[in-house]
């Protein structure tokens, strides 16, 4: 059985004061997250991979992100408009035409 998930950082546990702010408990946070520590791992296995195969730990880590982390973008398709140089400006007519050729 795998243990579940624990943030090791030392003022969410032992250091803890009434003094700290939560945007000091954040901003530990947020150091913690961006600098890894292979050689005191949450996920032994993940540490192993970034260790011995950087590589493939980030294309891994890249993979999760998209798929779990970001927005899913919905993919919108458009009609080309056709060009204004396209039609003659000085005549009425074209410009009608150009009209039905945007609106129909």
């Amino acid at each position: 059985m795998v243990p579940p998930p624990a943030i090791c950082l030392d003022i969410l546990k032992n250091e803890w004061s009434p003094a700290l702010s939560l945007k000091t408990a954040l901003l530990s946070l947020q150091a913690l997250l961006s600098t890894p520590e292979p050689d005191d791992p949450q996920d032994a296995v993940v540490a192993g991979l970034y260790k011995s195969n950087h590589a493939e730990f980030v294309k891994t880590a890249k993979f999760w992100t998209e798929t779990y982390a970001m927005p899913k973008v919905r993919r919108w398709r458009f009609r080309r408009l056709p060009s204004v140089d396209a039609y003659d400006r000085s005549s009425s007519a074209s410009r009608g035409d150009a009209c039905a050729d945007l609106c129909g």
